[in-house]
């Protein structure tokens, strides 16, 4: 779970945009979106495949 906490006399906007670069670099909200809908196991065994370096 990421927090980040509000620094005296920050703006609330900016507390949320270092929020939002944190999600971001963390791969939460990559990781929320792949999780939307349901992925069949072949899809993801086939995906994996796809997305891994293919050897000589």
């Amino acid at each position: 779970m990421s927090k980040v906490s509000v620094h005296q006399n920050e703006s609330l906007e900016k507390a949320l945009r270092r929020f939002k670069r944190k999600i971001e670099r963390e791969g939460i909200l990559k990781t929320l979106k792949a999780r939307k809908h349901y992925e069949k196991p072949s899809e993801i065994k086939r995906r994996k495949q796809r997305s891994s370096p293919k050897s000589i």
